[in-house]
């Protein structure tokens, strides 16, 4: 009778791998199941009879594995801020906790505290053009979502491509006047010089589909006044096409975090006091670190692509 598991395995494989007998005429009689004695006939011909040997059934673990308090530190952040792994890693590093994102991207998933997307995303490969600061901004506008007062307010955005750093104003009427006083409060106000903006084809920011049409002489179009304002100011004026909102993606993103971070969480008693919060969330917004930056924020962006900071000088 065999004294060890190494023994016993043998007495069941051997016949089978000397064709004496067949592996299912084998199960039929055997203790083990099927499935056993496949697997012990594969590894006794891969390995010999070292390959029948019992291996440990300890609970394989690393010895580097992440301690406990920093698997909750990473679940208490991603309930929190509902940042993703890579801003996760980020924030962990500046707390000395140094973890790999794959690594915060597991545990996440682990607790069930991951997106589920149902459709799989198209992998789009973007070139990235490098910008300085004020070369390009784009600019848009959003509802504020529902109503202070029984009165409808607009928030009117300008994002800067190159580092990202942004300035909100809230306006009760969405019109071409405050259009103009938006850009001129932008131009006194970034620490940078403006070169050129990017809007969509609104009213309010232009009449090229609107006004051009109208005008009694097409070929000397009456132009408008956030163009005449860019003339003067040496400033260019882009469109995107008619109906493409991912051409001012970057705008159109911070609106998402805008509505994800900021209106989702947050009540207004009056129009002061929505100005007061917007003011704030866009403070935090400019030192928030961001994945098209690898992990620097708008300001410490600002400061790295500006050696000196220009003076706002329009010629």
């Amino acid at each position: 009778m065999p004294t060890t598991i190494k023994e016993e395995r043998l007495r069941w494989i051997v016949p089978i791998y000397q064709k004496e007998l067949k592996l299912k005429d084998v199960a039929k009689v055997c203790p083990h199941s099927q499935r056993s004695l496949e697997r012990w006939l594969a590894m006794y011909k891969k390995y010999g009879t070292k390959g029948l040997e019992p291996k440990s059934t300890r609970p394989k673990s690393h010895p580097n594995e992440t301690a406990i308090r920093v698997k909750e530190r990473i679940v208490e952040l991603r309930k929190k801020t509902q940042k993703c792994a890579l801003k996760l890693k980020w924030q962990l590093d500046k707390e000395n906790i140094h973890v790999h994102k794959n690594t915060i991207q597991k545990i996440i998933k682990t607790e069930g505290l991951v997106r589920k997307y149902k459709v799989r995303k198209l992998k789009y490969k973007y070139i990235k053009v490098p910008l300085s600061p004020g070369e390009l901004v784009e600019i848009d506008v959003k509802y504020v979502p529902g109503k202070l007062g029984n009165k409808q307010y607009y928030q009117f955005t300008a994002i800067d491509c190159a580092t990202r750093w942004r300035y909100l104003e809230i306006y009760d009427q969405q019109t071409n006047t405050n259009a103009i006083t938006f850009l001129k409060k932008v131009i006194t106000i970034v620490p940078f010089r403006v070169r050129a903006i990017k809007t969509d084809n609104g009213c309010i920011f232009t009449n090229r589909y609107v006004g051009y049409a109208k005008s009694s002489d097409p070929l000397n179009p009456r132009l408008h006044g956030l163009d005449i304002l860019c003339q003067e100011l040496n400033i260019l004026h882009y469109l995107i096409d008619p109906g493409k909102p991912a051409q001012n993606g970057k705008v159109e993103r911070s609106h998402r975090s805008d509505q994800e971070i900021f209106y989702d969480r947050n009540k207004f008693k009056s129009a002061t006091d929505l100005k007061r919060k917007i003011r704030m969330w866009n403070n935090y917004y400019n030192n928030l670190e961001h994945c098209g930056l690898d992990g620097k924020t708008p300001n410490e962006m600002l400061e790295l692509l500006t050696i000196q900071k220009p003076t706002n000088v329009y010629v």
